[in-house]
């Protein structure tokens, strides 16, 4: 049984991606109520395995978990793109007319904003989490009280979907990435079968700096699929660069690290992967 730490509650879409990505293995779910938590679990536990968001297509990059697992020392050993999915759910016994105010995490209520302006009659009230407001909703008995969450969550809680799929885009994905300690990497991964890899780099603060590692691994045939700066703090206008790209060959794909390596102040590869295709 593999276990697996997430933030969130049961039927979250951290819960979900876990049981989509390990599909048909059984898992032990470590639920956490933050990202640090998730960390400290696997710190605490080397047998445990973490589940991260890291972006979403509609809110962007998740950059203080980029931090998190910078600092982790863990590596990165898969990834997993989840279509987001939303539904407004509420008690057996309520209904439109009963409702008064609506819960979910603010990125679901804001990924919700077209369809709750038709109900301008519903107070929209930010909580922690999707699953989590179902849960609470079921747990207490709100009457009056709505979710917005996946329909499964509705379902584990036993309430009942008023509508589905309300999300106002249609092409909602969150990426996440499984992470091990190192340890675990060698069973988790099979680095020949990769074709994706993570690196994090800082550069001095020099004309042309970043566009020479840029060059560098255009020359080894590397496809960027991303590039994050974050601020370094403490040193003003200064940059780390986190860098997903793809890449043909094992071999090839050290030779252009080896490369690009002099020119960085420090780099650290955070993991090589298999791409998640949808």
């Amino acid at each position: 049984m593999k276990k697996i730490a997430i933030q969130g509650v049961p039927g979250c879409f951290h819960d979900i991606a876990a049981h989509q990505f390990f599909k048909g293995e059984e898992l032990d779910i470590l639920c956490c109520p933050t990202f640090e938590k998730v960390f400290g679990s696997v710190e605490q536990d080397s047998g445990v395995i973490a589940m991260i968001a890291i972006e979403n297509t509609i809110a962007g990059s998740l950059l203080h978990n980029y931090e998190l697992l910078r600092d982790s020392g863990l590596s990165v050993v898969g990834e997993h793109k989840l279509h987001i999915e939303h539904c407004i759910c509420c008690l057996p016994e309520d209904d439109w007319d009963t409702l008064e105010e609506v819960h979910s995490h603010p990125v679901a209520l804001m990924q919700c904003r077209q369809f709750l302006s038709n109900y301008p009659e519903l107070k929209a009230v930010e909580d922690e989490d999707t699953a989590g407001s179902a849960q609470y909703i079921s747990k207490h008995h709100k009457r009056g009280w709505a979710a917005i969450c996946h329909a499964e969550a509705a379902k584990l809680y036993g309430l009942k979907v008023l509508q589905n799929y309300i999300e106002d885009n249609k092409h909602n994905f969150t990426r996440f990435l499984v992470a091990v300690p190192q340890e675990m990497t060698d069973q988790m991964r099979n680095v020949y079968a990769a074709n994706k890899a993570s690196i994090v780099f800082t550069l001095p603060h020099e004309e042309g700096s970043l566009s020479a590692i840029l060059s560098i691994l255009s020359f080894y045939k590397t496809n960027l699929t991303k590039i994050q700066s974050l601020p370094i703090i403490g040193r003003e206008w200064e940059y780390m660069f986190i860098i997903d790209l793809k890449y043909v060959g094992n071999e090839r794909f050290h030779q252009a690290l080896e490369a690009i390596k002099p020119l960085t102040s420090r780099m650290l590869l955070l993991g090589q992967y298999s791409e998640c295709n949808l």
